[in-house]
């Protein structure tokens, strides 16, 4: 008898013990968030099931719709948010509500996904406690985090009087140029905010959820080659070395001179011959030439990525002293051009991260660790880090992410959504 009221004891302990750190409120707002987890599901399962590729601007703005109108339910005031018709993207959904609570919260998702519609993998798949779709973890289960949550809160009262806006943007995948105007809406924004959460896809490390308190920017180099054409038995000599030992030279000379920590630099794109055509539209290009003729021109393009703007100039400093170092017969010029500002880790950012994960670990869900911040791509939350403390990562966990087998672990959907909850009310008192 002993022993089978020993197991029984110890989860009654434990339980007892984990109710001990919420208030009454805090218990009744994660008690929701486990009860409306089939419906959750279930909103996951219809925002799938529609195409939302950055460029399919009507299966946005259908992503957009199934989300608005769970906001509307929850009292926000909702708008879509147009884009210039040349810049082809389909807009934003915004949602706010204001009050004199607490602090002023940005809540961050997306609606586009990198699946445009000819992509190929189901657009949803149930297996189990996981699902496999397009954008099922980057990151319509993001979304939904953000829905639960902020139900969770509207069953407890909590919402009252609160400032909360949210803004899922419909084009993060491939955000619309000129940057000054898609992402224009979400900087007065967070001018107007005190707090951004965004929620991209969790990563976990060893089992311990992590969240991003820092993102390396974004940014491109395109470096253009000319060279002395002639006759391939003259090359080294009277014609000079010619265009492809010139960018073989100034690349390799990266990759040896310029790296360090947290700085990337990869040349995707790289065309050399007599004759080059580069589309910038649509990253494609043609090239011509002869094994016997030396070759005049290379055309590069490449990503840049760093830590902060420091780390910025003194890598582009180098690299133009590299390139002025030109091999006889050669020319060449390299031009830089920014994209996502960087994320910076900074006291702020950290300290939410200490709050975030106290909620986690409050609600027996466990401490929630730091991912490196040169471990995440570009995302929407960059554009307002300079301007208010940010935290990023809190979404849905799962696997494949921009891949034919995304998946999304379902039961993250419940853990994330009760983390973000007690934060948002926590922020807010």
């Amino acid at each position: 008898m002993l022993r089978k009221l020993a197991l029984p004891l110890l989860l009654s302990t434990a339980l007892c013990a984990q109710a001990a750190n919420l208030s009454s409120t805090e218990q009744r707002i994660t008690a929701s968030v486990t009860a409306w987890q089939p419906q959750a599901i279930e909103l996951l399962a219809r925002s799938a099931r529609i195409n939302s590729g950055t460029l399919n601007l009507a299966g946005v703005r259908a992503t957009g719709d199934v989300f608005r109108a769970e906001l509307d339910k929850l009292g926000f005031k909702t708008a879509w948010l147009d884009m210039p018709k040349e810049m082809g993207r389909a807009g934003h959904l915004v949602a706010t509500r204001t009050g004199k609570k607490g602090k002023r919260l940005l809540l961050l998702g997306h609606l586009d996904t990198v699946f445009e519609q000819s992509a190929p993998g189901p657009l949803w798949q149930r297996e189990g406690d996981s699902a496999r779709g397009q954008g099922v973890g980057d990151m319509k289960g993001g979304n939904v985090i953000v829905i639960a949550a902020l139900r969770a809160l509207q069953q407890a009262g909590a919402l009252d009087d609160t400032t909360i806006t949210v803004l899922f943007t419909g084009d993060e995948e491939e955000a619309g140029y000129p940057r000054e105007v898609s992402r224009r809406d979400m900087v007065e924004l967070a001018k107007r905010s005190d707090i951004a959460l965004s929620f991209e896809a969790a990563i976990g490390k060893d089992g311990q959820p992590m969240a991003t308190v820092g993102r390396r920017a974004t940014a491109s180099f395109d470096l253009d080659v000319t060279a002395r054409q002639g006759h391939s038995m003259s090359v080294f000599g009277v014609n000079g070395f010619g265009a492809v030992y010139e960018a073989a030279r100034i690349l390799d000379a990266f990759r040896r001179e310029v790296a360090e920590p947290g700085l990337t630099f990869n040349p995707g794109v790289i065309l050399g011959g007599t004759e080059v055509a580069f589309d910038e539209a649509n990253s494609t290009g043609t090239v011509a030439g002869k094994t016997n003729v030396i070759a005049n021109r290379v055309t590069v393009r490449a990503d840049l990525r760093y830590l902060d703007y420091a780390q910025r100039d003194r890598a582009q400093a180098r690299m133009r002293a590299i390139v002025e170092q030109h091999l006889p017969g050669t020319d060449a010029k390299i031009t830089f051009r920014d994209s996502y500002p960087p994320m910076a880790v900074t006291p702020g950012n950290l300290k939410l991260l200490a709050q975030y994960s106290q909620a986690s670990q409050d609600a027996g869900l466990g401490a929630v660790g730091m991912v490196p911040p040169e471990s995440r791509g570009a995302g929407d939350i960059q554009f307002v880090a300079p301007l208010v403390d940010s935290l990023d990562g809190l979404g849905a966990s799962g696997s494949g992410s921009h891949g034919p087998d995304e998946r999304v672990d379902l039961k993250s959907l419940e853990s994330s959504a009760i983390r973000a909850a007690l934060l948002i009310y926590r922020l807010t008192r």
